[in-house]
């Protein structure tokens, strides 16, 4: 019989209260901001599909897919980062899977190697045992949720406004995680490119609140 503990394990690893940091990246979104580029709910919807479909987000479902599958992870850590477009992109998810295999160990006594977020993920999520498109839809939904929560701070929006926005997203995120759930390193593809830009640009942005 599935565990029934396996999904709560999940939810709690992708949780904003688990200790990854996520709360402190943008992903260039405080650069896009700052530059006029998302202003109201309607930009930052804009940009968090790209982001989410086109962009890294796609890209960490197809690396977690291929890790539940039995990946290999050191192979699987250097494509991601290898598809890092900056600095601050390689730190975000370098950063956060670290302290994720950190927390891993304080909770589970679970030694996982330091990797790239998804992939430390994947290694973890294997013994839990659940359907992988289930996983990674999970996994989609806590990135974007950390995205709108960064942008009720910035924009600003209203809570509800961005929850909105997070709700509309939940058939995007639903769709990707079937298609990852069988996707290989050759369908990985990324397109987000202002997304990328802004975050090398805020390498240098005067005022910060966000790492990234």
């Amino acid at each position: 019989m599935p565990d029934p503990t396996a999904p709560l394990a999940l939810m709690q690893w992708l949780s904003p209260a688990f200790p990854t940091g996520a709360f402190a990246y943008s992903h260039g979104l405080e650069q896009a901001v700052a530059a006029g580029e998302v202003h109201d709910a309607e930009s930052f919807a804009a940009w968090l599909e790209d982001v989410i479909e086109l962009g890294a987000g796609w890209c960490d479902a197809v690396l977690l897919g291929c890790g539940l599958r039995g990946g290999d992870p050191d192979q699987l850590d250097a494509v991601a980062r290898a598809l890092a477009g900056s600095g601050e992109r390689l730190r975000e998810t370098v950063e956060q899977g670290t302290a994720f295999a950190l927390a891993q160990a304080g909770l589970r006594g679970a030694e996982v190697p330091a990797r790239a977020l998804p992939v430390a993920v994947a290694e973890a999520a294997r013994d839990l045992d659940l359907p992988a498109a289930q996983t990674v839809s999970l996994y989609l939904h806590a990135f974007a949720s950390n995205l709108v929560s960064a942008a009720v701070r910035l924009v600003p929006l209203g809570q509800i406004a961005g929850q909105r926005v997070l709700g509309g997203q939940h058939e995007r995120i639903a769709a990707l995680a079937v298609r990852a759930e069988a996707a290989e390193l050759a369908d990985l593809a990324s397109s987000a490119f202002r997304a990328e830009i802004s975050a090398m640009q805020h390498e240098t942005l005067d005022v910060r609140l966000f790492k990234t």
